[in-house]
């Protein structure tokens, strides 16, 4: 089955566990070549990565739960990206879970090195099996807007399962906290009004309240509606 871009409203999802800083992930000899698509590159990437302390705090917080643990398989232009599914099964090994290889990302959406606007514009969308009434833990590599992540989590209760946390090897602090508070929504509304909330609506089909934190802060930190609406159009046209 394959997923529009149907958001779900953010219910108590906990901050996005980080393992490593930004620089160290990026930096690292085997990046590019994971990024790209080299199983074996990712393996050592994450190896090298993967923080234990936080692998102990996802098992306390879900030990009595056992979710199964499904990655993101995002398609970049080099190649699908081995990294989010080889930390899946790093933490499906370290916490003796079962890792959902089923569920991939249908669409290219090229937001390695892209702005704002273009991750914006570019949604993720998803298709595989999911079983109605079992809980997922997500796994990508990278979090900035949040975006992958929110669309992975939509398709997921979409499809009548429970997403109920999410891991990635690096990624922005600031983005770690995917739920859109009421004080950004507040702030959106105010700085844009009701034209942007009907024309985002239109386009993308999803409200305010299906928005990241961090989407919702570029967005209010934007000067005006037609900024936005031009640069997503452009973003869309390349």
């Amino acid at each position: 089955m394959d997923s529009p871009t149907q958001r779900q409203p953010w219910e108590n999802f906990p901050p996005v566990w980080i393992h490593a800083q930004e620089n160290a992930v990026k930096s690292h000899a085997d990046y590019a070549a994971g990024k790209a698509g080299d199983s074996d590159a990712a393996y050592r990437l994450v190896k090298d990565c993967l923080s234990p302390e936080i692998i102990d705090s996802i098992r306390t917080t879900f030990e009595a739960r056992k979710p199964m643990i499904v990655s993101a398989h995002a398609i970049e232009q080099g190649g699908v990206n081995a990294i989010p599914e080889v930390l899946a099964d790093f933490l499906g090994i370290h916490l003796g879970w079962h890792v959902e290889s089923s569920i991939v990302q249908t669409n290219i959406v090229a937001h390695t090195g892209a702005d704002g606007f273009s991750r914006l514009a570019r949604q993720a969308r998803f298709a595989g099996k999911v079983e109605p009434g079992n809980c997922y833990f997500l796994a990508d590599d990278f979090v900035g807007q949040g975006g992958t992540l929110a669309n992975l989590r939509s398709f997921i209760l979409g499809c009548g399962g429970e997403a109920i946390g999410a891991s990635v090897l690096t990624g922005k602090s600031f983005s770690a906290n995917l739920s859109l508070t009421q004080e950004t929504f507040d702030q959106l509304r105010t700085k844009h009004g009701k034209e942007l909330e009907i024309w985002w609506f239109a386009t993308f089909g999803f409200d305010y309240k299906c928005l990241t934190e961090s989407e919702a802060r570029y967005l209010v930190n934007t000067p005006s509606v037609d900024r936005i609406r031009n640069q997503i159009a452009a973003a869309l046209e390349e």
